[in-house]
């Protein structure tokens, strides 16, 4: 689930991302540049008071003095030709230069927090950035995973060429990038107020100053007492009102000084809520702390290298996880693999393989490890490839494989073999390989061959392993493995329904003919003939290379496809898919998701879910034949506009495909969300669990996480908790 969330995030935002980190990189220069200027013109030492007089003795007429974070310090003025504002070399006061904001940088600014949108473009930047967020904590848990655990975090990296220019560069660039995403996200919800930027309370203005002549600047002791590292701003008074003051703000508060006596008549310190908002923007921009804009620059240089070789690592899993051609039912063949791939790319060595066996003769049945049989009635002999992830534990299609294999009673008739797939760069080469080979011999299973290892997919190794196979089974058996090219087929739409435009949150369901049954075993790729809601249908947009997922409501046994889409303002697949009528095709193909389904049992199914989140557990409900309880809980807007799946829920209500519907609405009076009706439901849920029952949960990241914190709260009488739920298999996610 960590990688497809990792990779669906990334394919869906890579346009307004890139956009974000390459104009933040060009702005993070713009400081170290500014201050490169200030440095040849340095004011330490120097009193806000020495500044003013120089200033003022070079340039009459100023009304203000600002400096900048860079430490450019600029002086505004009114003179006979106008207003005019120029740099100041503190040491003299003399006018530098004109000062003129860049209008590059002006509109990169613009560019970088809004794309010029407004509103809409503040917040798509700010969900840009919390997408880098998640896609950079989520690559540093694989990371670590695929190191063999966060202790090896910073082990030297491994695998192929792309593989570690992908981990080496993610994990150089993880701090800057938590840094710059962390800053964005607080500066972008303090735009919108969700966040108080921190306003100080204005210092008082005094109701009158002292009157009379005023001091030398240079005499006057508030200006006197601060450096002008300090300052920020100081606006002169003006010489038409005898009572008017000096403005001062530096970087610890804001007060007014008497030009007469010198003393300060008001001050007010900065609020703690404006230093933090300051000192973040300060980091965020680099303004005031130049090296640290260059280094957030130089990490956010990595992003759009990251996004280039992990999408070729994804291209290459893509094609490994092409479909397996003339796949013999289980109960009928004579020959069996079993699979256990993380990436996708043991799977092609299983096709190799399948095709090898069937060119001579042989009847083959090719499933994921978490789908052996108890039994197989006419098998001669089983092959497990399997690969290892991380520390030496089960791959994503073999993660109930060693439970299951407990199920099975006496061992079977048939000898089997074990083939590892590993980097002998990793300690814990082939480990999983080693540990179902151990677990097979325990259980008393004959042998064919001794467990044989394959480093870094080498299709030599494979080769010599097929000649020693040949050997064994009498025959010549060529074991040439290529890799094939995934494969998309035409999907028709025949019928859609609309929810959500009365809500602005336009949703439909599409549903999709079935294609031929000849094509039925590409269309569900390598998990064979069958695919269960759940799963994910990979749309691919035309003249586009990158598929979008979308999880399936139906199954292959409904006869149809289905999914449930909302449509994203300036999404590319969503907005396609919304366009379609019936008789329009699309290109896509399934991918196995087989981490997110109800257990197989008659323990209660609890399906919790919000806006399209309900689209798989429909599908689940839809194919509850046998009656097993389940327990719906819907969360959406409007039960009038987008009631997902409502008059269908009510036709599974009545024939008892599910057990009870829990409905609750955010736009309604005395609504809210689903996370209300788990509270009010606390009992039940609670006795529901303790039963055995399973929790499956699917809709939007933060509903998520308020579901999974609301019930770790009910639970905690139960002393349960979502996380030992998690580690039982009765506790699943589906988060977008």
């Amino acid at each position: 689930m960590l990688r497809w969330i990792h990779k669906v995030l990334a394919l869906s935002v890579i346009i307004p991302l890139m956009a974000v980190v390459i104009s933040g990189t060009v702005l993070s220069v713009m400081p170290a540049l500014d201050r490169a200027e200030a440095i040849s013109h340095p004011a330490d030492g120097i009193s806000v008071a020495e500044l003013a007089e120089r200033t003022v003795a070079t340039q009459p007429g100023v009304e203000q003095i600002k400096r900048l974070p860079s430490g450019k310090v600029i002086a505004f003025s009114t003179g006979a030709d106008g207003p005019a504002a120029n740099i100041v070399d503190p040491s003299s006061g003399e006018p530098v230069s004109t000062y003129a904001p860049s209008a590059v940088e002006r509109w990169m600014t613009n560019f970088h927090r809004s794309f010029f949108l407004g509103d809409g473009g503040r917040m798509a930047a700010g969900a840009a950035a919390l997408a880098l967020l998640v896609l950079t904590l989520s690559g540093l848990q694989m990371t670590a995973r695929r190191m063999g655990g966060w202790a090896r975090l910073f082990d030297r990296s491994r695998g192929g060429v792309m593989e570690r220019l992908h981990a080496d560069l993610g994990r150089l660039a993880t701090l800057g990038l938590i840094v710059s995403t962390l800053t964005a996200l607080f500066l972008s919800l303090t735009t919108f107020g969700v966040i108080p930027d921190g306003p100080s309370q204005a210092a008082a203005f005094p109701t009158m100053a002292q009157g009379g002549p005023a001091l030398p600047l240079a005499r006057i002791e508030a200006l006197r007492g601060i450096d002008v590292s300090q300052l920020r701003e100081l606006s002169f008074p003006n010489p038409a009102d005898p009572n008017d003051v000096f403005r001062l703000t530096t970087a610890a508060g804001e007060g007014y000084v008497d030009p007469v006596s010198g003393e300060l008549l008001a001050w007010q310190d900065h609020a703690v809520g404006r230093q933090i908002h300051e000192f973040i923007y300060r980091v965020h921009t680099g303004r005031g702390l130049w090296w640290v804009g260059v280094l957030l620059g130089l990490t956010a240089l990595g992003v759009p290298v990251l996004g280039v070789t992990g999408a070729a690592l994804w291209w290459r899993r893509r094609r490994a996880h092409a479909p397996i051609a003339a796949n013999i039912p289980a109960r009928t063949a004579d020959t069996v693999i079993l699979v256990g791939s993380e990436g996708g790319s043991t799977w092609g060595f299983a096709r190799t393989l399948h095709a090898a066996l069937t060119a001579n003769g042989h009847k083959v049945h090719t499933v994921a490890m978490d789908g052996v049989a108890q039994s197989y009635p006419a098998a001669q002999r089983l092959f497990v490839l399997t690969a290892t992830h991380g520390d030496g534990t089960a791959p994503a299609s073999a993660g109930a494989f060693l439970e299951r294999l407990n199920e099975i009673g006496a061992p079977p008739p048939f000898p089997f073999a074990v083939l590892g797939f590993g980097d002998r760069q990793f300690p814990q080469f082939c480990r999983f390989a080693r540990d179902v080979d151990a677990a097979l011999t325990r259980r008393g299973w004959t042998s064919l061959l001794p467990l044989e290892t394959i480093d870094r997919q080498s299709p030599q190794e494979f080769a010599r392993w097929g000649k020693a196979l040949s050997a064994v089974m009498g025959e010549d058996l060529v074991l040439a493995h290529v890799p094939e090219r995934p494969r998309t087929h035409a999907l028709t739409l025949i019928d859609r329904i609309d929810y959500g435009t009365e809500v602005q949150a336009p949703t439909c369901v599409l549903r999709f003919a079935l294609p031929r049954s000849s094509l039925l075993a590409r269309l569900a790729g390598h998990g064979g003939p069958q695919f269960s809601a759940g799963d994910l249908l990979a749309v691919v947009p035309p003249g586009e290379t990158l598929p979008r997922y979308y999880s399936l409501a139906s199954s292959a046994r409904d006869a149809f496809v289905e999914i449930c889409v909302r449509k994203h303002p300036g999404g590319l697949c969503s907005g396609l898919l919304h366009g379609l009528r019936p008789g329009d095709r699309i290109e896509a193909f399934v991918k196995a998701n087989p981490s997110f389904r109800p257990v197989q049992g008659r323990k209660p199914v609890i399906l919790i879910g919000a806006g399209t989140g309900i689209g798989p557990l429909a599908g689940f409900i839809r194919a509850n034949r046998g009656r097993r309880a389940m327990h719906l809980y819907f969360g959406g807007r409007d039960p009038e506009s987008d009631f997902l799946y409502g008059r269908q829920i009510q036709g599974w209500l009545e024939d008892r495909r599910l057990t009870s519907l829990s409905a609750i609405f955010s736009r309604v009076r005395g609504g809210g969300y689903v996370q209300d009706r788990l509270r009010t439901d606390a009992d039940r849920l609670r006795a529901l669990i303790g039963a055995g029952a399973q929790v499956l949960v699917c809709g939007g990241r933060e509903m998520a996480a308020g579901v999974r914190e609301t019930l770790g709260e009910l639970l905690v009488p139960a002393g349960l908790t979502p996380g030992l739920l998690k580690d039982e298999g009765r506790y699943l996610e589906d988060v977008y």
